[in-house]
């Protein structure tokens, strides 16, 4: 049996993290975002998720 490859998802920085919680200030940076509107692209992992949803109020999150 084949292994399924992760899918990926498109991330992009909505709001400021100037002025939250510096865990996740650095949960963004990990997530390779730089600035506002700043988009990346990852492999949908549960780790990617589990950041994702640490700062979900921050982020944009869209499948590709």
């Amino acid at each position: 049996m084949a292994k399924k490859t992760p899918g990926r998802v498109r991330v992009t920085l909505v709001r400021s993290p100037n002025g939250t919680i510096g865990k996740h200030r650095e949960t963004v940076r990990g997530l390779g975002l730089r600035r506002m509107h700043h988009t990346v692209e990852l492999e949908d992992t549960p780790a990617v998720r589990g950041m994702i949803n640490k700062v979900n109020y921050l982020v944009r999150v869209e499948d590709v």
